[in-house]
Order: structure tokens, then sequence, then C-alpha cells
């Protein structure tokens, strides 16, 4: 599993959100600077966390981002499940997955549906605010 820079640049984001006021919007402008991801980039990101209403979006003046929920609210795994798609370190490894001709008798299957699920457990217990109280 290789997480992209889609899916480093949603956390660094949320992160920088979760680390502003929560009743202010943060201009796009200043989230860029700050993180260092290009304005164009940060547009796609942020669409698709507004998209699925990890994020209020505001345009105008004194517009911008926020969270909708606080910090602790929001698990790694959420994000990165949103901008990466699965997690699973093989195909077969995805809930639901019967492709695989040979799912029924391959001996490998358990252990990559276990590996699966030591990811997205590990992910699921990290909130966004564990990663702010981390010096």
């Amino acid at each position: 599993m290789m997480i992209s820079t889609r899916g480093r640049y949603a956390l660094r984001v949320m992160l920088d959100l979760a680390q502003q006021a929560a009743d202010e919007y943060v201009p796009l402008k200043e989230i860029a600077h700050r993180q260092d991801i290009s304005e164009k980039y940060l547009e796609i990101i942020l669409k698709v966390l507004v998209r699925n209403q990890l994020l209020n979006g505001m345009r105008g003046k004194g517009g911008g981002y926020r969270l909708t929920r606080k910090p602790s609210e929001y698990t790694l795994g959420e994000i990165l499940r949103l901008t990466e798609g699965s997690l699973a370190p093989v195909a077969c490894a995805e809930k639901g997955n019967t492709n695989c001709p040979r799912h029924e008798i391959c001996p490998s299957r358990p252990v990559w549906q276990q590996l699966d699920t030591l990811i997205n457990d590990y992910l699921d217990g990290i909130t966004l605010e564990d990663l702010i109280k981390t010096p």
C-alpha cells in the first residue's frame, strides 16, 4: 500500500484546519501557503472533502473552509479511505471482493485480509486531535 500525495495532502489540510479557530473560515490561499501545496491541486482535494461533508466551504469575502466536526471525531482512516479509496494491500483483501477465481482456496488470502484489518484498525484508531497533541 502506498499513500498518494492526494491522501497525504488531505491529511495535512485537515490537520491545518483542525489547528485553526473552529468557528472561522480559512481561505484556500492561506492553507496552500502554509502547507506548500499548489492552490489548483488543493482545490481538487477540498472539493472531495466538502462533497463528503468533512469540511464546510463558503465563497466570497470572509469565505474559506472549516471542519464540520471536532478534530476528535475525524480518523485518519476515514480521511484516507475518502481520498485514496480502499486501503487494502491487495485487491483480494477488499471487503466483498470475490473476483479472484482462487479466493476460496488461496492459502495467502487470510494473511492479506489480516493485514487489511490491521491497517484499517490502526488508522481508524488515530484522530486529528491525537496528531495535534503529539509533540
